[in-house]
């Protein structure tokens, strides 16, 4: 940070927005470009801005094959806009920026700042700096400059929230260009994750949701194999945290361990998301996944024998290069096997940058669209009938904010399941906030959702409901507008910090 840095500031009121793309690794930088932005004044532009704000942010993906052309239909459109607003300031960041750096500037000029997956923290520096200078600052630091978790947020949620506990990945899964762009995983202490956790739980969170690259891949750095089950365990052990959950860990490394935390910790949830990718030997070996489908199939026995009312989830890919229709059964055979409560299933596409992108063998895209419609439809039919086993059982949901759309016109209420899974309910007569715990009985299933359509037995107020009455009571009192002041650069004061997996990487 240099001294013209230091010295500048803005006397007018802006706003800002923050478009998402990608996993859930980038809906929490999200909240960290928020946090930053927060925190050197600007002000969150209204849901409904579309590029009306005074800075706009794209915390980009690079997974998909037209992820840039996405990113720069979206920059074209924001292009007269900037023109017709004098001072309006575009960033683009994240992981299309970590790939494509310089290039972004020189098919849009009009972009002011390009920042990576490493240096999230610089973005109001560039900013400022961007504006003070008059040309587009390009800053892409090649490792971590400072763990997510150590920067200011906005947090989404009062009541849920992501703990990160590693960056990055050792995988060299050959449709995955996630280490290449957010580099080798880097753990954060077990000291700092519980310390972060209990200042959440002492703001009024009650969930949390352990994040990485590959999750139980943790103590890595340090040789510990166990060092993720016993995070687990510890989070058992402090008071008022009600729900513990993490995403998403890869079967090479989940352990017996791990299973027996879940199983004797009464806080960690009965929900595990655990990627597939496929279910034949040949194509896992040119994707280079490190377990074979006997292996996977055994950790599920195994999950279901310690939990046997837990939901499991996955990722598969449909159609990768080299798939036969024989390779194409064999995934078909595991997902029968494994009867995962839900499945996000991709379409195969070749990531710019992967040694898939280059492989022989690339299946015709009307081949692939045949299989995937084939699994998607034993998928809903597998969930639905996972599903129906839950009509007649009495649950606890923690109320959930925004995750019925419908819940206005049928007098309905949303929440989570303590295995994730969603349930609209009949909206009681007592007051009920989101982190509220309800207690009900499930009376129809459908695939995605089920529904609980007699009366709320009981109401259980939370602490986590009393964060999210009080965040919304201080935003309806928050004045329009706040002075822009200095960017504050550096680690703040501990500040404290909801999933299948969005990109099919893990």
């Amino acid at each position: 940070m240099t001294s013209s840095d230091r010295s500048q500031t803005v006397d007018v009121n802006r706003t800002y927005e923050v478009r998402t793309y990608g996993c859930q690794m980038n809906v929490h930088d999200s909240e960290r470009l928020s946090g930053l932005l927060e925190d050197a004044g600007y002000v969150r532009a209204p849901e409904d801005a579309d590029g009306d704000a005074d800075v706009v942010v794209f915390n980009t993906c690079a997974v998909r094959e037209n992820a840039d052309n996405r990113l720069y239909g979206n920059l074209g459109r924001l292009a007269p806009m900037k023109t017709k607003r004098p001072g309006m300031q575009i960033a683009v960041g994240g992981c299309l920026a970590q790939k494509d750096r310089d290039t972004i500037v020189d098919r849009a000029p009009w972009v002011d700042v390009v920042f990576g997956t490493h240096n999230i923290g610089k973005l109001p520096v560039l900013l400022e700096r961007a504006r003070v200078q008059e040309e587009a600052q390009v800053e892409i630091a090649e490792s971590l400059e400072a763990f997510p978790s150590t920067l200011p947020t906005r947090r989404e949620s009062a009541y849920a929230a992501w703990v990160s506990i590693s960056v990055g990945c050792n995988n060299t899964c050959t449709f995955c260009i996630v280490p290449a762009l957010r580099g080798k995983e880097k753990d954060r202490r077990t000291g700092d994750i519980l310390a972060e956790i209990e200042a959440l739980v002492g703001e009024g969170v009650s969930e949390i949701t352990l994040l990485g690259q590959n999750v139980n891949a943790y103590g890595s750095d340090i040789g510990d194999r166990e060092a993720f089950s016993k995070l687990l365990r510890a989070c058992g052990r402090i008071e008022g945290l009600e729900r513990v959950r993490f995403t998403s860990p890869h079967p090479r490394d989940f352990t017996d361990d791990v299973i027996a935390a879940m199983a004797e910790t009464p806080n960690v949830m009965p929900q595990l998301h655990m990627p597939l990718q496929s279910g034949s030997d040949p194509i896992l070996k040119a994707m280079r996944r490190s377990y074979r489908q006997d292996r996977f199939l055994g950790i599920i026995e195994k999950v279901r024998a310690a939990m046997p009312e837990a939901a499991i989830t996955t990722d598969i890919i449909v159609g990768f290069p080299g798939e036969t229709e024989e390779d194409f059964e064999q995934t078909m055979h595991v997902v029968r096997e494994a009867r995962f409560a839900n499945a996000f299933t991709f379409q195969y596409s070749k990531r710019p940058g992967t040694p898939a992108a280059t492989m022989e063998g690339q299946i015709p895209k009307e081949v692939v669209q045949e299989r995937y419609m084939r699994l998607s439809a034993l998928q809903e039919e597998i969930a639905w009938n996972e599903n129906k086993k839950q009509v007649g059982r009495t649950l606890d949901l923690m109320v959930a904010e925004g995750e019925g759309r419908k819940d206005g016109t049928t007098h309905r209420l949303s929440g989570r399941a303590p295995d994730n899974r969603l349930v609209h309910f009949t909206k009681p007569d007592a007051e009920v906030r989101p982190g509220d715990v309800v207690t009900v009985e499930i009376t129809y299933a459908a695939p995605h959702h089920l529904l609980a359509e007699g009366a709320v037995q009981h109401v259980r107020r939370t602490r986590a409901g009393d964060a999210w009455e009080k965040r919304n009571v201080e935003a309806a009192a928050k004045p329009a507008g706040v002075m822009l002041g200095l960017p504050k650069i550096g680690a703040p004061a501990p500040l404290p910090v909801a999933a299948g997996s969005g990109c099919g990487c893990d």
